[in-house]
């Protein structure tokens, strides 16, 4: 073989191994966090709900569904709703420099915002996140094993149904439909601080049906630097 062909040969190894590391290192990466604040008794979250089901099945985002309480008083109380998940939105709202709660909200990474009724513009922010860059994570039987990074941060857990699940509303603005709903949240806990060493905390035990999610995040609110689930 004489050097230009050496030197062809060299390239198309050198061109194949950069390809076959690209997926390595996609399958690596944290999944994007997007969390739907939603409703059973807003007319508008529907569409949203539905946005969340499509989007709900990719590998590089972990989907989270969590329904408010402050639209209970228009006559159907949301079978979902908790007042902490109210609180978690209500918490975002300054550093996203939102002037209140509204229904239906996603929220990237917890440092970006849109309205949940555009798959276009949802599906833009996605692109747009940049990956989760905090410590490494990984469950240990009944712990989550933090590694070492920067910086201070709360550790919240998460229980989710990852069905896709059907409800039936009888009263306020969508009485008589039945509206679709997947990754709701049953469950949020902050189980402690993480100090940027090396850190485990252990986990409440499994709950039939619900799968596990952990965050690691900037407090009050902030933008969200580590994630993981089973």
């Amino acid at each position: 073989m004489n050097n230009l062909g050496r030197i062809g040969s060299l390239m198309l190894l050198s061109s194949s191994a950069a390809a076959a590391a690209i997926p390595v290192a996609a399958a690596d990466r944290q999944p994007t966090v997007i969390e739907l604040f939603t409703s059973q008794g807003c007319s508008s979250c529907p569409p949203a709900n539905a946005n969340l089901i499509k989007i709900s099945n990719r590998k590089d985002v972990l989907a989270l569904s969590f329904s408010v309480t402050y639209w209970d008083y228009l006559g159907w109380k949301d079978t979902y709703g908790k007042p902490e998940f109210t609180e978690r939105q209500v918490t975002y709202e300054p550093a996203l420099r939102q002037p209140g709660p509204y229904t239906p909200q996603m929220v990237v990474n917890g440092s970006a915002t849109v309205v949940g009724n555009s798959l276009l513009e949802i599906e833009s922010l996605l692109a747009e996140a940049s990956p989760l860059e905090g410590p490494a994570l990984a469950f240990n039987q009944d712990r989550i094993e933090v590694g070492a990074g920067a910086g201070n941060a709360d550790v919240w857990l998460v229980r989710y149904d990852p069905r896709v699940e059907a409800v039936p509303v009888a009263r306020g603005e969508n009485g008589g439909a039945t509206l679709q709903h997947t990754h709701v949240v049953r469950r949020l806990d902050r189980i402690g601080a993480w100090d940027g060493s090396k850190a485990s905390f252990t986990l409440p035990k499994p709950e039939i049906g619900l799968k596990t999610a952990v965050l690691v995040q900037r407090a009050n609110g902030g933008k969200i630097i580590a994630s993981i689930t089973d």
